[in-house]
Formats: C-alpha cells, sequence, structure tokens
C-alpha cells in the first residue's frame, strides 16, 4: 500500500485532474500517518541466534528467509498481518518472528540477493497462482520494471506463459533481458499496441489513468490481478468491459500457503534469478530512500545492517537479540 499519487475524491473531469496534480504528495501513502515509532523493512535474510523453548534448536544458526505476510489465524481465514507494518521489521540488526514464518534456504546466493525476494517476488508468485497462469496464457504486466513487476515476468516466463510487459523506455532492455517475449514503452496505449481482446491475463500493480486499457485489452474470460496501485488508487470503471466480457477480477493481499515454500524452491532450483539494483548500508537508508525515489532502477535496493559483535554473549546474558518463537 505505498502509491506514488495521492488518494483523491474524484477524477472525473479536468478541474480535478488539475486539483489531483497540484495536491499529489510525493511519497503517496495511504493519506494517513505513519504510526511512528516503527521499523520498517519487509525483507529480511539472516541467520537465527535464539529460538523460544518450544522452538528445535536445529533452526539456530540456519541461514533463512522470513515470510513477510503471515496468515496468525491460518489458511482458512484472509486475516493477516504484515511485517513492518503491522509490526516492526527488518532495517535492524535482529528481528524477532514466529518460527512458522522462518524457512531455512540452501543457496549460493548472497544476503542481499536472497533479500530481494520475500515480498516482492511472494506478491507476485500470489497474483500469478490465484490467477492460474499457465502456459497457454498470454500475460501482460504492467509497471514491469518494479521489484514487483520484474519479479512477476521471471515467474510467469517460469510458467511457460507468454509475457509483454509495460516499462519506461530506459528500461526496456532490462526488462526484456529477463524474459519478456515483448516490452511496451509505459508512455504507449497498451490498446493500440495489442489490441483489443488480446491478453488472458493482466497483472496490474500500477493502477491510475491506464487501467480502463488494461480491460480493453483482455480477452472474454479473462482475469485481471492486483495487489497495488502505484499510480493511483481511483480509477474509471467501465462495468461494460467487466461484465460483457465476464472478467474476473481479483484482488491479492493475503498469501496462499503455497506462495513461499515455492519460492525457497525455484531458488534453491536456480529457476529464477535476483534483481538487484544497488546495495546500501543501514546507516544511509535515508540516501537509500533518495535514490530510490529517483526511479531509475530495475529490480531491488538492499540494506545491510552493521555486523553484531558479540552476539552469543548478548544471546546468554539474555540481552535484546534476535528470537525466533
Amino acid at each position: 500500500g505505498w502509491y506514488s499519487s495521492a488518494v483523491i475524491v474524484a477524477t472525473s473531469d479536468t478541474a480535478s485532474e488539475q486539483h489531483a496534480m497540484e495536491t499529489a504528495r510525493p511519497d503517496g501513502g495511504w493519506n494517513e500517518a505513519t504510526p511512528f515509532p516503527l521499523i520498517q523493512g519487509t525483507d529480511c535474510c539472516g541467520r537465527v541466534v535464539q529460538v523460544a523453548p518450544d522452538v528445535a534448536p536445529e533452526l539456530l544458526d540456519r541461514r533463512v528467509l522470513v515470510r513477510p505476510c503471515m496468515r496468525q489465524r491460518g489458511f482458512d481465514s484472509l486475516e493477516h498481518v504484515w511485517m513492518a507494518s503491522d509490526f516492526d521489521g527488518a532495517f535492524a540488526q535482529f528481528v524477532k518472528v514466529p518460527a512458522a514464518e522462518v524457512f531455512p534456504i540452501d543457496s549460493n546466493w548472497s544476503d542481499e540477493e536472497l533479500a530481494t525476494i520475500p515480498c516482492a517476488y511472494g506478491t507476485a508468485e500470489n497474483m500469478l497462482q490465484r490467477a492460474a497462469v499457465g502456459a497457454a496464457d498470454h500475460v501482460l504486466i504492467a509497471g514491469a520494471s518494479g521489484g514487483v513487476g520484474s519479479a512477476a515476468v521471471q515467474l510467469a516466463t517460469r510458467r511457460k506463459a507468454r509475457v509483454t510487459a509495460i516499462a519506461g523506455e530506459s528500461k526496456m532492455r532490462q526488462v526484456q533481458s529477463i524474459g519478456a517475449d515483448r516490452v511496451i514503452a509505459r508512455d504507449h496505449d497498451p490498446v493500440v499496441e495489442l489490441g483489443e481482446h488480446s491478453v488472458d491475463v493482466v497483472v496490474d500493480n500500477v493502477g491510475g489513468p491506464a487501467f480502463g486499457g488494461m480491460l480493453k485489452v483482455l480477452k472474454r474470460g479473462g482475469r485481471y490481478v492486483s495487489s497495488g496501485a502505484i499510480a493511483g488508487p481511483l480509477v474509471t470503471l467501465d462495468l461494460r468491459d467487466f461484465y460483457l466480457k465476464d472478467i474476473t477480477m481479483i484482488g491479492c493481499t493475503a498469501w496462499d500457503e503455497a506462495v513461499f515454500p515455492k519460492l525457497i524452491a525455484y531458488v534453491e532450483g536456480r529457476e529464477i534469478r535476483p534483481l538487484l539494483a544497488k546495495v546500501f548500508p543501514l546507516s544511509q537508508i535515508a540516501d537509500a530512500q533518495r535514490e530510490f525515489l529517483r526511479k531509475q532502477h530495475v529490480g531491488k535496493f538492499a540494506l545491510v545492517p552493521p555486523p553484531a559483535d558479540r552476539v552469543r554473549e548478548w544471546v546468554r546474558h539474555r540481552k535484546t537479540a534476535a528470537q525466533v518463537l
């Protein structure tokens, strides 16, 4: 839920669109104050240094990824919490999470590369799974140079789908290099480029003014799936495009149970690759955020916390340390 455009009351006429441009905040957001203090950081790769008494000690010293979307009431309920949104996250030396959300991983990737996986790839895989993307599908992916979009390109390609991606002109070559069969410039109209009734699945985390065209390119019986709205959450919907074409619209926030174990297997099987754009020390988080807002990168940034000296002694003396509960 991090938007690049302000949430406004309406966009039905020129005056309101002008108002949107004048009042848009550069950092978007839910238009609600973030409840500080809060440690952010949804992606976490690290080693387990302490476990609760009822947790298997074999987890100690294991290299792990943390599943950030947590279904605390089980997978029969869509209720969930997110690390770094509902509780403190990974921009720290130590992170405390439930044992069920910790997944050991065997990979020669660096910690920084592994840390690109959880949120972006989990969100993308969840959308593709919910939309039942397969080899017979033509998939259109909006925002394909971002973390989730670039992950969706790789993961849809892994499913043998035909992938058309949308990206800024400066990033089109990079997006094609990760598996897209075709890349359309962001300022081109996909309806003109592809034609109506040409796509089986739209993966759209962009929203905003381009939303209507996303429905027009869908075939009869097509699937539209979304888990974000970086260009703005308020859109114009022509219901005729929706019901006359028997389109299925799928909203995705809570992850299905199989998603994260699949990602671990994909990494260990070398079926996907990390897209690590840049690495910063945690102490330079403000610089990283400024660089992120320039939107000149493809993939993810990683923040590396400082090493924790005398961790074992710290744990033995029961001072603050990472725990798996």
